[in-house]
């Protein structure tokens, strides 16, 4: 695709672009993290049970990870624009009904709907910073949307236990709503419309199994150690998912052959080696991260002794890192190649996980800081998977793409906080079970890092696309 020669007038709008994807990625990520440090207080003024609560902080991941596949084809469809805008709306309604409501239910309700908006903002955001971008362009914008997410995720914990500590847990949602204002007059403003010139109508059928089947799995996956694992509501989850998803793949299939058809996801997407390897890299990536920092907060305070304001300011250098990193990877990228560039971050992080692994109660800052900084600066460099994931598939399914890749980013966390959660807790104490799962994730990560290194452009010397979807960028 060509892209216009940049003009004054272009230039502003495409960092005010920038400026939407940052703002509009810090807000929906930090509300993934920033109700937990809240849960007390919230407890004590609505008189919530400990189930109620649980809803309240899994209720938003249920809706967003539930509905993000969804969102990308909606965004394919009726224009990406449009369906920022009315993500952005949806979340900014929601969390000024969850700042004011007085009962926990209204509360659970109002973090449903907000998860709702995010997942129509997330797979919109990444389209955006895709379609009719070049290189620089587009990997410019995924590590904005990298560097605001791992802010978010750092200062998250830090910034509810202020709030509710000396204002009021329900700002911890009133603040999202001049936020969002400001990000939907900047959106109208600056980014422009885009959609898939030859879509015409949704797959509904397509579209309901997604959701019958990651909405199942993700319930299943953040309920299984409350609940148990053999519990009949897992297990009828558990069963629901692979039924879904299954039918899904059916319905996919049975769309493609038929031309009047346009089905929700096209699976020829998936012979591009790019985006296959890209979005199998950023699942072993989830497995093993997320999987790992779940915990992490409990074997600093439980094992190494740090209080619990030392335990949530121990995320700050790694987000820090990741702020300042973050720039440089794009120039890695085209120096190296994102394979390289990719691969060599997710050693890092590997490497960094594997030395959390021999720290030993005792052990302070000064054994700690080095780890940190090899797994901040090394999530830095795998910003590339982003851009490379978007930049192997065509503009008309841009959007559906970003779906896809959150999807992966999103529940991949979801799995490997349940095995490695299964992991610790079958260990014979916490510090060893601790030790084991970092270990067993950090073998995750160094997976990933060879399937980066195998399939992203520029990863080895002379590696071409050769399997590529027609009409997909190689």
């Amino acid at each position: 695709m060509t892209v216009a020669a940049p003009t004054a007038g272009r230039t502003v709008r495409v960092r005010l672009t920038y400026l939407v994807v940052g703002l509009a990625g810090f807000v929906t990520t930090l509300d993934n993290t920033v109700v937990t440090v809240a849960v007390p207080t919230i407890r004590t003024d609505l008189g919530a049970s400990l189930v109620s609560l649980e809803w309240v902080v899994t209720g938003y991941i249920l809706t967003f990870s539930g509905l993000m596949l969804a969102g990308g084809r909606l965004a394919d469809v009726y224009g990406r624009r449009l369906v920022l805008v009315a993500g952005l709306s949806i979340f900014t309604l929601a969390s000024l009904l969850a700042g004011l409501a007085g009962s926990v239910e209204a509360l659970i309700g109002a973090r449903l709907a907000q998860g709702a908006g995010a997942a129509l903002i997330l797979p919109a955001l990444l389209a955006i910073v895709s379609v009719g971008r070049d290189e620089r362009e587009r990997s410019t914008g995924v590590a904005v949307w990298m560097a605001a997410g791992a802010a978010a995720l750092a200062l998250g914990p830090v910034a509810g236990g202020y709030i509710s500590q000396h204002w009021s847990w329900n700002w911890i949602f009133l603040l999202n709503v001049p936020l969002g204002l400001v990000v939907v007059a900047l959106t109208v403003a600056a980014v422009p419309e885009s959609r898939d010139p030859s879509a015409s109508r949704v797959d509904l059928p397509g579209l309901c199994s997604s959701v019958v089947a990651l909405t199942a799995g993700t319930f299943a996956l953040t309920r299984g150690a409350d609940l148990g694992w053999t519990s009949p509501w897992i297990a009828v989850c558990a069963v629901t998912c692979v039924a879904g998803a299954v039918t899904f793949v059916l319905v996919e299939r049975a769309a493609e052959t038929d031309r009047r058809a346009e089905p929700m996801v096209d699976l020829d997407l998936f012979r591009a080696r790019a985006f296959t390897g890209g979005v199998i890299a950023q699942v072993l990536w989830g497995l093993g991260v997320n999987g790992v920092f779940f915990f992490t907060a409990l074997f600093l305070q439980g094992v190494l002794g740090f209080t619990p304001t030392e335990s949530g300011f121990a995320f700050v250098p790694l987000a820090v890192l990741v702020v300042l990193v973050t720039p440089l990877a794009p120039w890695l990228s085209s120096r190296f190649g994102a394979g390289r560039t990719v691969a060599a971050g997710l050693v890092l992080v590997a490497a960094g996980m594997v030395a959390v692994a021999f720290l030993r109660p005792g052990d302070g800052w000064a054994s700690l800081l080095p780890s940190v900084a090899a797994i901040g600066v090394g999530s830095a460099l795998t910003m590339p998977l982003g851009s490379a994931v978007l930049g192997a598939v065509p503009d008309s399914r841009a959007g559906v793409a970003g779906g896809v890749f959150s999807v992966a980013r999103e529940m991949s966390g979801l799995f490997g906080i349940a095995a490695v959660g299964v992991i610790v807790n079958g260990a014979a104490g916490f510090a060893s079970g601790y030790t084991a799962g970092l270990l067993a994730a950090a073998a995750l990560v160094l997976l990933g890092a060879g399937v980066s290194a195998a399939t992203l452009p520029g990863g080895h010397p002379g590696l071409r696309d050769t399997a590529a979807a027609p009409g997909v960028r190689t």
